[in-house]
């Protein structure tokens, strides 16, 4: 027998550990979801001046959770995940906790304190949520219309930095059925009438709407292609699962010209539009359209995420409310996402159950979601902050569902919120023995760039499954705002926590409202939650750290927020007190009140104008922006003028639903109706004479209707420094404040 040769042996061995070795980091890498080049270019946008003091590792997903590890090494900041979410969320742990930074929609503090923060031990977060949902349909017109890559750039590193694995992706979606329907036959004047303008897609994407404020240009549908693209292929290498959009079975209104034998139905958005048209789940065309779109939108997009949305009937009676229909309608929309793709999960909204309960019994609902698998369909309970479904429905009966925050309507931006609410719902709801499949959670506002504490509070639950302490919890907010802690911006976040962020429920000043002597208006409800004279003390204390924070961009922010708060809660008490004088025919009371609160129209309107943030002409400007021609500008111009005021045409019901408080605004349109009306007013107490309201109306519809085509210029500036102007304001009108408020404590709600 030959003797081994050992130095061979060890060789082979070598070798073969080697290749073992290789093989299992080739392995490895295929599980590896981590783009480590899109991580660091992510944090070279963040911190482009430390960037070299952060390592990225990779960390292999915790029981297919998402997780984080960060911690120091010599003098660099190690930060592990599965994901690139995971990694920015490990960095955006780092800022809010140790470097004391924080970055919103509204005021970002990047002062990296000085020596660098290190990490002093290990920290490890699992994420107890397989999804965190972020937007709503009413989010892309509502607050992002007219965002560019720039723009979106911004918010999809945000959404990393906030651990968002499953946005909503509706941008571009138009070009594809633009194609779909041309292959069919139709042509401009079908899609024309069929297309809306940009800023009403959510609407036109439910089936609500046809052709408002359109038609669409060419080059809108080219441009935001190519933006989706991008925006796609970033939430890709971050590691999201972005949600496309699917057919509903919403056709043209020359659907029927087209196809005379095609099965067509027609539906109403509460009779504030013409009639819009669905087609029936039994005709054959209704999958023959869904291939086409799915194979389109496969081609521009891809669908290696097998996540769709689409949403039937929203805020709409169905057409045929027998058993079979409601059931044939769920099976043939989620069909018509999984003949193209076998992995398909439809991911729903839940609003329309809440919406039209009255209609959609425990019993409806399940058998509406019955057609679905339940490994294929993931429900969005979308107002689950304040009704919930899951609680009627046993858990969406074995579907996987998320838990959603709705929190804002319109976009529209009072302060207003329940912290304490946030802070443990859903901590208690992983927990809850009868929370059946639940999956995640979900960021839904209607509209963005609002209340940033409330949404920062709600993304600590990501990677939290315990109860916050909001009291607590607001320290270290406060300090993260503004870099340092302090006394008295302290006491303005605990009054603000026992005022306008103790209850939920959104609530207008009387300043946005169509001019009444009426307490409330359309869409415009000004009873408060909380005592309005509670608050005024807040702004007195963020002004006491004003030498300190006054070059602090989260500072000015919150200063200028909390000042027109009390400002606009301040003009609902005027209102009220010339409402008053007008009934008592009290002359002189009623050319005092009205006079102070145009000038506090005016007043309000110098303060937002200080600010980027509250801007009528950057919207205005940022809409214009996307124009090829002289056209188009007038088109999207309109589109952005109409949405936050008038909402639809003349005659529009959801006037002011939308209604902004904009520097613009306040001066370029309510102060102007203000004006008219109390001119009126006055006139008509002055005669001894009624005022017809009414009539009033009807001529400020035209008014209004005139300032929505209109064309006169807003600046997209800022004027004004923010700490100065809210100084002077202070000033001018803390005592008024004060005084009113003894002497009338009825107005004080």
């Amino acid at each position: 027998m030959k003797r081994p040769n050992f130095k061979q042996l060890i060789l082979s061995i070598f070798i073969l550990l080697s290749l073992t070795f290789t093989h299992t980091l080739a392995h490895a890498s295929t599980d590896n979801k981590l783009n480590e080049k899109a991580s660091y270019d992510l944090i070279k946008r963040i911190l482009p001046n430390h960037a070299d003091r952060f390592v990225i590792e990779y960390l292999p997903a915790a029981n297919g959770k998402d997780i984080f590890e960060l911690e120091s090494r010599g003098n660099q900041i190690v930060l592990r995940g599965n994901t690139g979410i995971s990694v920015a969320s490990a960095l955006n742990y780092w800022l809010k906790n140790y470097a004391h930074c924080d970055i919103s929609w509204n005021g970002t503090n990047l002062n990296i304190p000085k020596p660098f923060p290190m990490v002093p031990g290990k920290v490890r977060k699992v994420t107890p949520h397989e999804y965190r949902h972020y937007f709503n349909y009413c989010t892309f017109n509502y607050t992002s219309s007219w965002w560019d890559w720039q723009r979106w750039e911004w918010e999809i590193d945000f959404m990393a930095l906030n651990g968002v694995n499953m946005p909503l992706a509706m941008t571009g979606q138009n070009a594809l059925w633009d194609r779909v329907y041309r292959g069919m036959g139709f042509g401009d004047r079908d899609m024309d009438a069929f297309f809306t303008g940009p800023a009403y897609f959510m609407w036109f994407w439910a089936g609500n709407i046809d052709g408002l404020n359109g038609p669409l240009p060419k080059s809108w549908m080219e441009s935001h292609e190519q933006l989706q693209k991008k925006i796609l292929a970033r939430e890709r290498e971050l590691g999201m699962k972005p949600i496309l959009p699917a057919f509903s079975g919403h056709v043209p209104p020359t659907f029927k010209a087209r196809f005379p034998n095609a099965r067509v139905d027609r539906l109403n958005w509460e009779g504030r539009f013409a009639d819009t048209y669905v087609l029936h789940p039994d005709d054959p065309l209704f999958q023959q359209i869904a291939d086409k779109f799915m194979a389109e939108q496969d081609k521009a997009f891809g669908n290696t995420d097998h996540l769709y949305g689409a949403d039937t009937f929203n805020e709409m009676y169905l057409p045929y409310t027998d058993t079979a229909y409601v059931r044939k309608i769920g099976t043939a929309v989620y069909k018509g996402m999984a003949k193209a793709d076998p992995e398909a999960i439809w991911v729903m909204q839940g609003w329309m159950f809440w919406d039209k309960r009255d209609f959609w019994k425990p019993e409806v609902v399940k058998n509406y979601l019955s057609g679905v698998p339940d490994d294929n369909l993931i429900m969005l309970d979308l107002f689950a902050d304040e009704q919930p479904i899951w609680t009627k429905t046993e858990a969406f009966w074995g579907k996987k569902w998320i838990w959603c925050m709705l929190h804002n309507f319109g976009g529209r931006n009072p302060l207003y919120g329940d912290l304490n609410y946030i802070g443990r719902e859903p901590a208690e709801m992983v927990h809850d023995p009868n929370r059946g499949r639940l999956s995640g959670i979900g960021l839904v506002p209607e509209g963005i760039e609002q209340n940033p504490v409330v949404y920062s509070l709600m993304l600590e639950h990501v990677w939290n499954d315990q109860v916050i302490d909001v009291k607590s919890w607001l320290v270290n907010y406060a300090q993260r705002r503004y870099g340092q802690r302090d006394p008295q911006t302290e006491k303005a976040w605990q009054i603000l926590h026992q005022t306008v962020y103790a209850k939920e429920g959104s609530y207008e000043t009387i300043i946005s409202a169509r001019p009444t002597h009426e307490k409330h208006a359309d869409w415009t409800g000004t009873d408060l939650p909380y005592d309005g004279d509670k608050l005024v003390p807040a702004w007195t204390y963020l002004l006491n750290a004003s030498n300190r924070f006054k070059n602090n961009d989260c500072y000015q922010f919150d200063l200028v927020t909390v000042g027109r708060q009390v400002l606009a809660n301040y003009a609902t008490v005027l209102q009220r007190l010339f409402a008053r004088d007008f009934r008592n025919k009290n002359l002189t009371a009623y050319r005092a009140h009205t006079a102070e609160f145009l000038t506090l129209i005016a007043d309000m309107d110098k303060l937002m104008g200080t600010r980027k943030d509250f801007l009528l002409g950057k919207w205005l400007n940022d809409a214009k922006k996307w124009a090829t021609n002289e056209s188009e500008s007038r088109l999207y111009e309109k589109n952005a003028r109409d949405l936050i005021t008038l909402w639809g045409g003349k005659d529009a019901s959801l006037h002011e639903y939308a209604n902004k408080q904009w520097a613009g605004l306040f001066n370029g349109f309510y102060g102007k109706r203000w004006q008219t009306f109390i001119a009126e007013t006055s006139t008509a107490l002055e005669q001894g004479k009624s005022f017809d309201q009414e009539a009033f109306e009807t001529r400020m519809k035209d008014w209004e209707w005139n300032w929505v085509n209109g064309r006169e210029q807003y600046t997209d500036k800022p004027q004004g420094n923010p700490v100065t102007v809210s100084i002077q304001l202070h000033k001018k009108y803390i005592d008024k404040i004060k005084n009113a408020y003894t002497a009338n404590p009825d107005l004080k709600k």
